[in-house]
């Protein structure tokens, strides 16, 4: 049954007209602001939708301690909102910058026929061949290091999974938005909320689903990075396509 879920979810992200999702985009709750850049329709030159400066967007203030092996803290927001319920922005995977559109023409690392340009491991994928076997994010394009700096990062593949391992969750309200609550063996607790994910100028499963960036390429395909998925009967982690605009919650070293 999980592995059928996890199907059903990166069919939806890579397809959405197949799951009948191609309406406009939905309001976010009035908690955050979304500031798109420039703005391009889906197949223009990616150069023409440079997204909004990193420096102009909130930063969260606050960390969680939740008692887990690695001794990691937990930013108690998303990277662009001041409350923990608060969307914040969405982001491509190794970008840090919001934009309008979000598929492979305004991808940073990609061309519009989806030929890689970076985080390339295997030369099927890479323009003209390219690889540079860069498998996690590089400083420079972790927009939690970027916007936050001080240690901030995106959380790899296996900081998620030690999260979900190390807590109980359950699905809840925080002011009137669905998210999910991850609460640890020491008491402290992180609200992670369902946000949905952007896919070309639209939102979709706002307040049904949340989607996370890891900081990891996928290891076969590296058309895919992963992620963490939950909604309100379900989480786990997965992967899906780069050029998705998803979420992002940082973690730091307690030093």
């Amino acid at each position: 049954m999980k592995k059928i879920v996890l199907m059903v979810m990166v069919f939806c992200v890579l397809g959405m007209v197949g799951c009948g999702k191609d309406e406009e985009p939905i309001n976010n709750g009035g908690t955050t602001t979304v500031t798109p850049g420039g703005g391009t329709d889906p197949g223009t030159d990616p150069g023409t939708d440079p997204g909004t400066d990193p420096g102009t967007q909130p930063v969260p203030d606050g960390w969680v301690d939740l008692g887990l092996p690695s001794g990691l803290l937990w930013a108690t927001c998303n990277l662009g909102s001041t409350t923990p319920e608060g969307y914040g922005n969405y982001y491509a995977w190794g970008e840090v910058r919001t934009k309008t559109t979000y598929n492979w023409s305004t991808y940073a690392y990609g061309t519009a026929d989806n030929q890689l340009t970076k985080y390339c491991n295997n030369s099927e994928y890479g323009l003209n061949g390219f690889t540079d076997n860069l498998t996690t994010l590089q400083s420079s394009d972790d927009v939690a290091t970027v916007v936050l700096g001080n240690g901030a990062r995106i959380p790899t593949k296996a900081e998620w999974q030690e999260l979900l391992d190390n807590t109980t969750a359950e699905w809840t309200t925080v002011n009137n938005v669905n998210g999910r609550k991850f609460t640890a063996a020491n008491g402290s607790s992180l609200f992670l909320p369902a946000a949905g994910h952007r896919v070309l100028r639209s939102l979709y499963y706002d307040g049904t689903y949340g989607d996370y960036w890891s900081s990891s390429l996928h290891e076969s395909n590296p058309d895919y990075a992963w992620i963490v998925f939950f909604g309100s009967d379900n989480q786990g982690v997965s992967y899906d396509i780069r050029y998705c605009g998803f979420s992002v919650r940082a973690v730091r070293s307690q030093n």
